[in-house]
């Protein structure tokens, strides 16, 4: 059984939440952890979504090119999110325990 330190816990609930068209599964995988840690680490934090649809349907862009210009921009939220989690996952599995 690995032990996470509490930051990478705090780290994947705050990346469940702030992606809402994302599973538990998915993110767990994007982290390369369990599915059911994650789920254990999302009740643990209380942290919620409501059920049903993943995702409210936002007001509709008017043009093609602002709608694209809206995913990329949260893609890259997203990204670097995923990017800064496990950067520091793997400064504290090299040995460097500084989070």
């Amino acid at each position: 059984m690995k032990n996470y330190p509490p930051q990478f816990k705090a780290d994947a609930v705050a990346l469940y939440q702030s992606r809402p068209e994302a599973t538990i599964r998915q993110v767990a995988a994007d982290l390369g952890i369990n599915p059911e840690t994650q789920r254990n680490w999302v009740r643990a934090a209380g942290a919620s979504r409501p059920r049903g649809r993943r995702a409210e349907v936002p007001a509709e862009p008017s043009t093609p090119l602002e709608a694209e210009n809206a995913a990329l921009r949260k893609k890259v939220r997203e990204l670097e999110e995923e990017r800064e989690i496990l950067r520091k996952a793997a400064k504290y599995f090299a040995g460097e325990t500084r989070w």
